[in-house]
C-alpha cells in the first residue's frame, strides 16, 4: 500500500520503518526536515501533498493541537485525502478532539481512527505494542495488516474517542505505578535497605509488574536519561485530568500524581525520564 507516516520521533521512527520493511511505499512529512535523515521514504512537502499520494496516513504527533493542524489545518491531509483514504491517529490527544478531528475529515469522506498505543520505545522498536483503537470496525479491519506491523495486541475498544479514552485508563495505571515504586524506592533508601536488594524481593512476589522492572531498574542505577519524556506523561495527564472533570468522575489517586509531575516539570527535568518522580521525592523539603 501506499502509507503516510507524519512524527518521526523515538516511536514514530520505528513504526514507520517496520512499514517500509513490510513492502509499503512509505511517504513522510516533517515539520523539521532534518528528522528524516535516511529514512527510506519518498518525502513530501506539506501534508495535504502527502494525503494525496496515499491511501493511510499515520499520525504520531505530540497534542491535541498539532494532529488538528495536520489533520484540518492549511495544507493539511484533509486538502488531499480522497474518499475513502483513512488517517490512524497513534498520538496521544483528548478524546473530545479526536471526535471532533473524525468529523472534520468524515466530512470530505475520508476515515479517522484514533489508535493510541502503549509499549514504549521498545515495543516500538520490537513492534510489540498494544493499539488501542476508536473508530469503525470495518475501517479497523481495512488497515489491520497495516497494525500487525507495529503490535501484537490490537483491540477495537469503541466508536471515535474510545482509544483515547482506553489510552488515558492506560496513563493513569502506568504513572501512578511509577510513583508508587519510587515511593518503594525512597522508603528503601531512607530505611537503610538496598534498593536492589528490594527491587529483586519484589519482582518475585505480587508487586512485580513491567514498571518495577523497568522504572525500578533505572531508579535503582540511576538513570534518568528519557525513555520516554516525563514531560509527555505530563502533558498526558493535563488530558486525564480534564477528561475526568468533563465526566464528573473522581480521580483522587491522579490528581495527586499530577501535582508530583508538576513538581517534576517545576524542576527542569521535563526532558528526562518520569523514573525521575524518585528524585522529586528525594528533594528537600521546607526548614
Amino acid at each position: 500500500m501506499k502509507v503516510g507516516f507524519i512524527g518521526l520521533g523515538v516511536m514514530g521512527r520505528p513504526m514507520a520503518l517496520h512499514l517500509q520493511r513490510a513492502g509499503h511505499d512509505l511517504h513522510v512529512w516533517a515539520r523539521r526536515p532534518e528528522s528524516v535523515g535516511d529514512l527510506p521514504a519518498t518525502v513530501c512537502a506539506t501534508p495535504a501533498e502527502l494525503g494525496r499520494a496515499c491511501e493511510v496516513v499515520f499520525t504520531v504527533i505530540t497534542s491535541s493541537a498539532d494532529v488538528k493542524s495536520v489533520a484540518l489545518g492549511q495544507s493539511g491531509l484533509i486538502e488531499g485525502m480522497a474518499p475513502g483514504s483513512v488517517l490512524v491517529d497513534c498520538s496521544t490527544i483528548a478524546p473530545d478532539a479526536a471526535r471532533r478531528i473524525a468529523d472534520g475529515l468524515r466530512e470530505k469522506g475520508v476515515e479517522m481512527l484514533d489508535a493510541p498505543v502503549s509499549g514504549g520505545v521498545q515495543g516500538a522498536i520490537d513492534a510489540s505494542l498494544a493499539i488501542m483503537a476508536g473508530g469503525q470496525a470495518e475501517v479497523l479491519e481495512r488497515v489491520r495488516p497495516l497494525l500487525d506491523c507495529l503490535g501484537q495486541r490490537i483491540v477495537h475498544v469503541g466508536p471515535n474517542g474510545a482509544g483515547q479514552v482506553a489510552k488515558a485508563c492506560n496513563q493513569m495505571i502506568m504513572v501512578a505505578a511509577i510513583q508508587a515504586a519510587a515511593e518503594a524506592m525512597h522508603l528503601a533508601a531512607a530505611s537503610g535497605v538496598d534498593c536492589a536488594a528490594v527491587k529483586q524481593a519484589l519482582a518475585g512476589g505480587s508487586a512485580a509488574s513491567r514498571v518495577l522492572d523497568v522504572m525500578g531498574e533505572r531508579m535503582v542505577s540511576r538513570d534518568f536519561s528519557a525513555g520516554i519524556e516525563a514531560r509527555l506523561h505530563h502533558k498526558d495527564f493535563g488530558l486525564v485530568l480534564e477528561a475526568a472533570r468533563k465526566s464528573g468522575v473522581p480521580v483522587a489517586l491522579t490528581a495527586a500524581v499530577g501535582q508530583q509531575l508538576n513538581a517534576l516539570m517545576a524542576q527542569g527535568w521535563g526532558r528526562d525520564d518520569t523514573s525521575s518522580l524518585l528524585r522529586v521525592l528525594e528533594m528537600p523539603g521546607p526548614a
